[in-house]
């Protein structure tokens, strides 16, 4: 059996939010060159165009074969309305295997439903943790884990807590992070100047992102993330795409009431990674934007207690900090260039984090296949 003949059966890539279509994009890619058929299922739950259709065209992703257009909701909610949606789909097309990505809702829902139908699954970034339960996408990638036949993982120490999870040693793959693939691929396209010009920001910026549960969904909490924010714009211009969750509450806690800060619109991918590239520091609670610093050497201050991506702290780029201890971390990112009072080694790089994990990615998949 050639390759040609192991991929008849369309591989089925489920996307649902912004860092998913990042990372599928270069696997996407791979896989096409290697003869695979493919379909990309769009499930909507990122329904706002800046956060997800724009992405599309950006990336040079095929258009999604269908839109499920689930849009928000509770978790059981639109983890029901996935799965439905998901089982028609995969029902329908009888995938070869389904590859999910990521920590989303659309992950697991996809996961479970592939899994019940006996259709291989595939998770590109297995083995994250932040060993907080209490977090929703610690609860999708634990279960997502124990449910694939391929974990591919982007960091060492991925491999690691899937071998304590009793996950077998022969579906774990070091592959590297598809998401620095797109980032490599797009260098010379972010234009922090054009980005500054079209949104009238200042030449030397903090910019920030913030929508974890836990930071903005009670107003109690967001009024207190505001008054902390607030503070670094003291220190410097506080630039902020605003992200759909928590944008409510942030505003109605006086986000936008400080002189120096700045409240945008989500931004495209080419423009938000422009934005952060020219960032004299970064402040966010995001998982990939961790990464995406990691790389282009900004000072990323994380409002958060743990993170799943405990690469990015050791190599210097990254630093924990909690409400109390942002404006003095803040300070010293400003002043020092590193987040921890030191500049960190531009230079280098984590393990396979070197353009090249959707080729790797897609030599597994066909490898499986073929087996």
């Amino acid at each position: 059996m050639n390759r040609r003949e192991i991929v008849l059966a369309p591989i089925v890539h489920v996307l649902g939010a912004r860092p998913n279509f990042v990372k599928a994009a270069p696997v996407i890619r791979a896989l096409g060159a290697a003869g695979a058929e493919q379909a990309v299922v769009h499930t909507g739950q990122h329904y706002d165009e800046r956060m997800s259709e724009i992405f599309f065209v950006e990336l040079g992703l095929p258009e999604p074969d269908v839109n499920l257009g689930v849009g928000s909701g509770g978790h059981a909610e639109q983890t029901a309305a996935l799965m439905i949606g998901l089982e028609q789909e995969f029902t329908s097309r009888s995938p070869a295997l389904v590859i999910v990505y990521g920590d989303v809702n659309s992950t697991i829902a996809a996961a479970l439903v592939a899994a019940k139908l006996h259709i291989p699954v595939a998770h590109v970034e297995a083995g994250l943790r932040s060993f907080d339960m209490s977090m929703p996408e610690e609860v999708n990638r634990r279960l997502t884990d124990q449910l694939s036949d391929l974990c591919l993982v982007t960091s060492p120490e991925a491999i690691g807590h899937l071998a304590n999870e009793g996950v077998p040693v022969e579906r774990a793959h070091l592959v590297g992070n598809p998401m620095i693939d797109t980032l490599l691929a797009n260098l010379d396209s972010f234009d922090t100047a054009k980005v500054r010009a079209a949104h009238d920001l200042p030449e030397r910026y903090v910019l920030a992102t913030m929508h974890r549960p836990a930071n903005v969904d009670a107003p109690e909490t967001a009024a207190a993330l505001v008054r902390h924010l607030h503070g670094v714009a003291d220190l410097a211009d506080l630039v902020i795409p605003v992200h759909p969750r928590g944008r409510a509450t942030l505003l109605a806690a006086g986000l936008d009431d400080h002189p120096s800060v700045h409240v945008l619109e989500p931004l495209g991918y080419i423009d938000f990674i422009a934005a952060v590239r020219g960032a004299a520091a970064v402040v966010t609670d995001s998982g990939g934007l961790q990464e995406e610093t990691t790389i282009l050497g900004v000072p990323c201050l994380t409002v958060r207690p743990n993170t799943e991506r405990p690469i990015t702290i050791t190599h210097g780029t990254n630093r924990l900090v909690t409400f109390e201890e942002l404006v003095p971390a803040a300070r010293k990112a400003l002043k020092s260039g590193g987040p921890g009072g030191s500049s960190p080694a531009h230079d280098s790089k984590p393990p396979l984090w070197d353009g090249q994990a959707g080729p790797r990615i897609a030599d597994v998949i066909m490898e499986f296949l073929g087996e």
